[in-house]
């Protein structure tokens, strides 16, 4: 490590001890956020979050298409994030990266696994049609943290987006649709980060980019963990899980009151 890297490192690690970061917030608070609803004309569903100089737009997009074999009355959800050269100068042009596909997968496995969607109610034929939703992640700007964010992002999306009407065995994607999707979970993730021997959460780019470890919690509307995700090479003890699990459920009872 060069003596720039070491000198931020250690500047970073000095203002968490002091519970005072880079922004003058504490180690247990995220960043002022907003989300807009309905910016994309042509999404079933989408919407602007903003989280400190961190933005992101989500869109839902939803198609007619077969249902799998085993599952013949239920549609499907994914998520895809794209990070592009427009959202931070370290991003480059090309196929999707590591740390694209790792968001992804983290907010995808979130939500599906938590079964945010009633993806019985995107059944339109039992065997023969159903819907697929996909919800496209893009960072207008980066700024860290976008698995939290992208989630809620998603979510918000989700919440905005309605079914397309089916005309003669077509869906209109013309006129929009008066269905809501069914939203029955909301899960919010928080991912609480490791540098040295302090936890904190919501990262800017700089302290993600100086971070050890970190854990996503997925917190239910009762309070209750639902998913987890560990990241990077270092560990946690049992003393500092117990720690993020009060920090992760303290931030997401916050949180929900943004969606």
């Amino acid at each position: 490590m060069n003596r720039e890297f070491k000198s931020k490192e250690n500047h970073i690690v000095k203002a968490l001890a002091a519970d005072v970061r880079y922004d003058g917030r504490k180690k247990n608070q995220f960043r002022n956020i907003t989300i807009e609803k309905g910016v994309i004309a042509t999404a079933e569903g989408s919407a602007r979050l903003t989280c400190g100089d961190t933005e992101i737009i989500a869109g839902v997009k939803l198609s007619m298409g077969k249902p799998y074999d085993d599952s013949p009355d239920e549609g499907t959800l994914m998520v895809n994030c794209e990070l592009l050269p427009i959202a931070h100068p370290t991003i480059e042009s090309g196929p999707p990266g590591i740390d694209s596909i790792e968001i992804s997968r983290v907010i995808d496995r979130g939500l599906r696994e938590t079964h945010t969607l009633d993806v019985k109610s995107l059944c339109i034929e039992s065997g023969e049609s159903v819907w697929s939703v996909i919800v496209d992640l893009v960072p207008v700007n980066h700024d860290g943290n976008l698995i939290d964010l992208g989630a809620l992002a998603a979510i918000a999306a989700l919440e905005d987006a309605k079914l397309p009407n089916i005309v003669e065995g077509k869906a209109d994607y013309k006129h929009k649709g008066d269905k809501d999707l069914v939203v029955q979970h909301k899960p919010v993730p928080v991912t609480v980060c490791k540098i040295k021997d302090q936890l904190f959460i919501d990262p800017t780019f700089d302290e993600e980019s100086e971070m050890e470890a970190r854990l996503t919690i997925g917190v239910l509307e009762d309070g209750n963990i639902c998913s987890l995700q560990k990241g990077g090479d270092k560990g946690f003890s049992s003393e500092e899980l117990i720690q993020a699990f009060d920090m992760a459920t303290d931030a997401a009872q916050e949180l929900r009151k943004n969606i």
